[in-house]
C-alpha cells in the first residue's frame, strides 16, 4: 500500500512523524479519511477518534480540536488534544464525566458553566470510547 508523510504535533510536542498508509479523523463536517495521493485541503477538526494505519498496524487516539492540512502529499495533523488509546487514563476520564454530569444536573449552574460542562462531557466520552480500543 502506498504511504504518505504524516506529522502529528500538539502543544505538548510531536506525537507521530513518519510514513502512514491511512489516517481517519473527525473533521467538523464529519469523518475524513486520508490516503496517499489525497487532494490538498485544510479543515478544522471536531472531537472524535483518530485512526492511524502505519506499517500495516492500526492505532487509535482521542483527537480533539485543531486542524488537518494536506499539502503536496504531506499531511500535518495539529490537534489541540491527542491521546493514544493505550495512554488514556480511564479512571480520570470517568471522573471527568461524573463531574460534568453533576454540573449539568445543577439547576443553579450558569449558561457558561453548562456549556463548559457539555464540552467536558463530550471530551470524556470520546476518551473513554477510544480507551476501549486499547483492549
Amino acid at each position: 500500500m502506498k504511504t504518505f508523510p504524516l506529522t502529528i504535533v500538539t502543544p505538548d510536542g510531536v506525537q507521530f512523524t513518519g510514513e502512514a498508509e491511512e489516517l481517519i479523523v473527525r473533521a467538523v463536517s464529519g469523518d475524513l479519511g486520508v490516503m496517499a495521493g489525497h487532494t490538498d485541503l485544510v479543515t478544522p477538526l471536531g472531537m472524535g477518534r483518530a485512526t492511524l494505519v502505519a506499517d500495516g498496524k492500526k492505532r487509535y487516539a482521542a483527537c480533539i480540536g485543531g486542524i488537518l492540512s494536506v499539502l503536496d502529499g504531506k499531511v500535518k495533523l495539529v490537534p489541540t488534544t491527542f491521546e493514544w488509546a493505550d495512554a488514556i487514563d480511564r479512571e480520570r476520564a470517568e471522573a471527568a464525566e461524573q463531574r460534568a454530569r453533576k454540573t449539568l444536573d445543577d439547576h443553579a449552574a450558569t449558561s457558561v458553566e453548562l456549556r463548559l460542562a457539555e464540552a467536558r462531557l463530550k471530551r470524556s466520552l470520546v476518551r473513554q470510547s477510544v480507551a476501549q480500543q486499547a483492549k
